[in-house]
């Protein structure tokens, strides 16, 4: 059995382990509730195609559904989830990440993505463009949904910088979401700001939306053949850390 020493150094994602089981995080999840009346609109940047909807797929669906705008940034297509894969190319792999994007934003009721085309992968090759591109959907008191800037994985991560930056020079308010934070982390983990959680409670409609909208993700949550390098990236136990009944953000 690891010890929560040894799972801290998954942080530098690898894909490595399992990480917590979601039984271990039972009950350390819940923090204060999120006050987001005085959102007047939600740009969510997601480095993958999936990433919205696994981080902070059913707020926003919930936001939607008020009447507030919600932006989805599709930071990448994703084609490099499989790198050694015998049975896709990247590009057919990112062209059904984007069908499967685009389906998930129906079940959630939302539009689908814009896709700005970075290269997955080298998210921080291009992290001065990326603040650009975000800053031009932001205005003055927009919330932006980004990734936490200590999620773990390098595209997260300069997703999350390159959105402080862009919230930062137009005045919005920036919200970070934990992704692989659920893997390498552990409750009660001092690296991670847990006075800062705030958790948003989906009801049942938004929590079924939500499992429907991860299901459209067949290229992520099930294997693409029998060969190794084809295994889901989100198998149930992955999943199951990622899709509850309310969504954790980090506010500032």
């Amino acid at each position: 059995m690891q010890t929560d020493d040894e799972y801290a150094t998954l942080r530098k994602f690898t894909g490595r382990g399992r990480g917590h089981p979601e039984s271990r995080w039972a009950g350390s999840t819940l923090f204060d509730p999120l006050d987001d009346q005085r959102c007047p609109a939600l740009v969510v940047v997601a480095p993958h195609p999936d990433d919205e909807v696994l981080g902070v797929g059913g707020w926003a669906s919930e936001l939607s559904a008020r009447g507030v705008p919600v932006t989805i940034l599709s930071v990448t297509d994703g084609d490099a989830s499989h790198p050694d894969s015998p049975t896709v190319t990247p590009h057919e792999l990112a062209t059904r990440r984007r069908d499967e994007s685009n389906r998930a934003a129906q079940c959630l009721g939302l539009a689908s993505p814009f896709r700005l085309g970075l290269p997955d992968g080298a998210v921080a090759d291009h992290e001065d463009t990326l603040a650009a591109r975000i800053r031009s959907y932001l205005q003055a008191g927009y919330w932006c949904a980004a990734p936490l800037r200590t999620d773990g994985h390098p595209d997260h991560e300069a997703a999350g910088r390159a959105a402080a930056r862009a919230a930062h020079d137009a005045g919005a308010v920036l919200v970070e979401y934990p992704i692989w934070l659920w893997h390498w982390s552990f409750p009660g983990d001092p690296s991670v700001p847990w006075p800062r959680a705030r958790s948003f409670a989906l009801t049942k409609d938004r929590l079924d939306a939500k499992r429907a909208a991860a299901g459209m993700f067949a290229s992520q949550i099930s294997d693409l053949s029998e060969h190794p390098a084809d295994r889901a990236i989100l198998p149930p136990h992955v999943l199951a850390r990622l899709i509850r009944n309310h969504e954790t953000v980090f506010v500032p």
